[in-house]
C-alpha cells in the first residue's frame, strides 16, 4: 500500500471517529477496548514483519493505525464537547437576574435593517457572547463596550438547532437588547492579526458605502451580496428570487459558491488564453482576493482552501491524488474544530462541492462534449463550466433538501445563464465602487457595463422565479439523505467501472 493509500486511510478514520461521536454517546470502556485492539494490531504487525509477509504485517498495522485513529477522532470530539459543558460563562446562563459583563467586539458587526448583532470577547472568560442591540448607536470592531442584561442559551426554532449551528463558532450564549456603555472607542489592535483585519474591514466599509452611492436598489444589493458576501440588507422579495432560481449561492459566501466560482475562474482563464499554471494562479488569487473583501469569514476560508487544493492537485496533475488532499484538508480542519461536521453546514457543502467535482466532472463535462460534438476549445471551456456547476450541485442537493427542504428545479438552466457573467460583473463592481471611493465621476467608466450586467442578472431572476420552479418539501427524513447519496455512490462506481474498460472515452 503506497504512502497517500495510507495517508488517506488515517484521515478518514479520523474523519469516522468524529462522525461516530456526533451522532453516538460512546462510552470510555467501549473506547479504552479500541485503543487496546488498536496497539495490539500494532504491536503484532511489528512482530510479524520477520516472520511472517510484508504485505500482511503492513496491513495489519495500518488496520491498528486506522483503530488508533478513530479512536483519537472520537476522544478529540467528546473534548471538546466536555470543555463547552463546563464553561465558566455558560454556568451564567439563564440566570433571573440580569448581569453586567464587559468586553470587546472581536468581529465585524452584522448591520441589519433594524438592529446589529456583536460579538463580543467577554473579559475573563471563555467564549463569546452574540448580542442583538438596535441599530443605532452603531459599534465598530475593538470596541470595548459595557452590556446590561439577561444572559440566555441559544434558542432552537423548530426544525433549526440555533444553539449548535452558534456552538461552532465559540458562541455559547445571547444577551437580547441589554443596556450598552461604549467604554472604549477601536482600541489600538495588540496584534498583526488585528491591524489586518481592521484593515479589512475598513477598505470593505469604504466600499460599501461607494456601492450605495454609485448604485440604487436592487443594483446595489446585489452588488453588495457578489462583492462583498453581504446579503443582511437583501429585501425579501429577492431572497426568495434567489431561492427559486437556484443562485442565492451567489449571493454570499458560501461554500458551494466559493468552490464552484474557483472552478469557473479556472475555465474562463484558459478560454482567454492563459497557460494552465497561469489560470490556476489567477483563478486563486481571485479567490483569496474576494474572500479577503468579504471580511475573511471563517466559511469563506475554509472552502477557499478546498478549492485551492484542489485547483492545485489539477495544476500538479495528480487527479489520482485529489479526493487524499481534500481528506486530508478536512482532518486538519476538523482536528482544530470538531463541530464543523455536524453543525456547519458551509463545511458540508463545500466538503461535498469539491467530491463533487472530483467524481462526477470529468464524466459529465465528456459526456456533453459527446452529445454536442464539440472540438472548439474556448467552447470546450464553457461546457467544462457547466460540467463543474453541475457536478457540485449534485453532490450537494441531499443536504440542501434536508437543510432548507427546497430544490429549484430549474437552477441548472439559470446558473448556466449566470455562472459566466459572474467574473466581469464582480470585477467591474469592484472597480466601480472602488474607483467610486475616490471619484463617482470616474467610476461612470465601468458603472455602465456594470450596470447592463446587474440588469441581466434581476432580469433572469424576474423571468425565471415562478411558483412552479421551486419544489418544497417538508419534514424531510435523513434516511432520505442517506438514500439519496447511496444512489450516488452508485451511479460513482458504475462511471469509474465504465472507465477503467474504456467505453466512454
Amino acid at each position: 500500500m503506497t504512502s497517500s493509500k495510507t495517508l488517506f486511510l488515517l484521515c478518514f478514520s479520523f474523519i469516522l471517529g468524529i462522525f461516530l461521536s456526533s451522532i453516538f454517546a460512546i462510552p470510555q470502556i467501549i473506547i479504552w477496548v479500541f485503543l487496546l485492539l488498536a496497539i495490539l494490531l500494532i504491536i503484532l504487525g511489528i512482530l510479524s514483519f520477520g516472520s511472517g509477509s510484508p504485505i500482511k504485517s503492513g496491513m495489519t498495522m495500518v488496520l491498528g493505525f486506522c483503530v488508533l485513529l478513530m479512536c483519537l477522532g472520537i476522544l478529540r470530539h467528546q473534548i471538546s464537547l466536555f470543555n463547552i459543558e463546563n464553561n465558566n460563562l455558560i454556568q451564567l446562563n439563564d440566570r433571573q437576574n440580569e448581569i453586567t459583563l464587559i468586553g470587546m467586539i472581536v468581529k465585524e458587526p452584522d448591520n441589519r435593517d433594524k438592529v446589529q448583532r456583536l460579538k463580543i470577547k467577554i473579559d475573563n472568560f471563555d467564549g463569546l457572547v452574540l448580542v442583538t442591540k438596535n441599530r443605532y448607536p452603531e459599534y465598530n470592531y475593538l470596541d470595548k463596550i459595557k452590556i446590561t442584561g439577561k444572559l440566555k442559551t441559544p434558542a432552537d426554532f423548530g426544525d433549526f438547532n440555533y444553539k449548535n449551528y452558534l456552538l461552532k463558532d465559540g458562541i455559547y450564549s445571547v444577551m437580547d437588547f441589554p443596556r450598552a456603555e461604549l467604554i472604549s472607542s477601536a482600541l489600538a489592535p495588540r496584534s498583526l492579526g488585528e491591524v489586518g483585519y481592521e484593515g479589512v474591514l475598513f477598505v470593505k466599509q469604504k466600499l460599501r458605502e461607494s456601492i450605495r452611492q454609485i448604485y440604487l436598489p436592487p443594483e446595489s444589493l446585489v452588488l453588495e451580496g457578489t462583492i462583498l458576501g453581504d446579503s443582511s440588507m437583501l429585501t425579501d422579495e429577492l431572497k426568495n428570487q434567489l431561492n427559486i432560481t437556484g443562485l442565492r449561492h451567489i449571493i454570499a459566501v458560501s461554500g458551494t459558491h466559493v468552490v464552484i466560482l474557483s472552478i469557473i475562474l479556472m475555465y474562463l482563464f484558459l478560454m482567454l488564453g492563459f497557460w494552465r499554471g497561469q489560470a490556476f494562479y489567477g483563478a486563486v488569487s481571485f479567490i483569496w482576493l474576494y474572500i479577503l473583501l468579504t471580511g475573511l469569514p471563517a466559511s469563506g476560508i475554509r472552502a477557499g482552501i478546498l478549492a485551492t487544493l484542489f485547483l492545485l492537485a489539477e495544476k500538479l496533475g495528480r487527479q489520482g491524488h485529489r479526493e487524499r488532499i481534500i481528506v486530508l484538508a478536512g482532518a486538519l480542519m476538523l482536528l482544530a474544530n470538531p463541530l464543523l461536521l455536524f453543525y456547519d453546514i458551509g463545511f458540508q457543502l463545500s466538503f461535498l462541492a469539491v467530491l463533487g467535482l472530483i467524481y462526477l466532472d470529468s464524466f459529465i463535462k465528456n459526456s456533453l462534449l459527446k452529445i454536442a460534438r464539440i472540438k472548439n476549445e474556448k467552447l470546450e471551456n464553457f461546457v467544462g463550466m457547466i460540467s463543474a456547476t453541475l457536478s457540485a450541485q449534485i453532490f450537494t442537493i441531499p443536504i440542501m433538501l434536508y437543510n432548507f427542504g427546497n430544490v429549484s428545479l430549474i437552477a441548472p438552466i439559470t446558473n448556466v445563464l449566470i455562472l459566466p457573467i459572474v467574473e466581469p460583473l464582480m470585477i467591474l463592481g469592484f472597480l466601480s465602487s472602488f474607483v467610486g471611493i475616490f471619484s463617482v465621476t470616474l467610476a461612470m467608466i465601468f458603472f455602465v457595463p456594470c450596470y447592463f450586467l446587474v440588469y441581466y442578472f434581476i432580469k433572469i431572476l424576474d423571468i425565471f422565479s415562478q411558483s412552479w420552479a421551486m419544489k418544497t418539501f417538508e419534514n424531510v427524513h435523513w434516511l432520505w439523505v442517506i438514500f439519496l447519496y447511496l444512489i450516488i455512490i452508485i451511479f460513482v462506481a458504475w462511471i469509474k467501472k465504465k472507465e477503467r474498460e474504456n467505453k466512454f472515452y
